[in-house]
């Protein structure tokens, strides 16, 4: 099973401290990814195409790889913000030093950019509100941890 671990940072300064440490760490630069808005999207205004054409795309491939619609949202509105993604794929017992790696470098809390109310799925069938703590995505499990979150796919 496929695994990834995603941080949103606030700036490219802190997501390239992360990803010399996740190196460090032993992760290959293969298996990283750094993302922010492109700054040289042609076009002007929020409403243009190119700015719209990214944002859908990031938000269908956060999806892809296990992120409710409200976390892929809150991606997407971090990286607007000016805030960088940084995603680590590989092994279980990398991405879970992955995302220990990236917690130590304080990724911001998708509950922080939805308010706290994020709904989650619930294996019962109804939508729960998520713990303010509760910040790394199994599968469909959580547990408690810094704003990285890992999905299964």
């Amino acid at each position: 099973m496929s695994k990834i671990a995603v941080g949103l940072f606030e700036n490219l300064g802190r997501a390239d401290e992360v990803v010399h440490d996740l190196e460090a760490g032993g992760l290959p630069r293969n298996d990283l990814r750094v993302l922010s808005e492109p700054l040289d999207m042609g076009g002007t205004g929020v409403m243009s195409t190119p700015r719209n054409d990214f944002q859908v795309d990031l938000n269908r491939d956060l999806r892809k790889i296990g992120a409710t619609e409200a976390e892929a949202e809150a991606y997407v509105q971090g990286v607007r913000r000016g805030g960088v993604l940084v995603f680590a794929s590989g092994p279980d017992e990398k991405i879970d030093t992955a995302a220990e790696i990236m917690n130590r470098h304080s990724p911001i809390k998708v509950e922080e950019l939805t308010g706290g109310k994020l709904n989650l799925p619930s294996t019962t069938g109804r939508k729960v509100n998520a713990p303010r703590d509760s910040s790394v995505l199994t599968g469909k499990s959580r547990q408690a941890g810094g704003g990285a979150r890992m999905f299964s796919w």
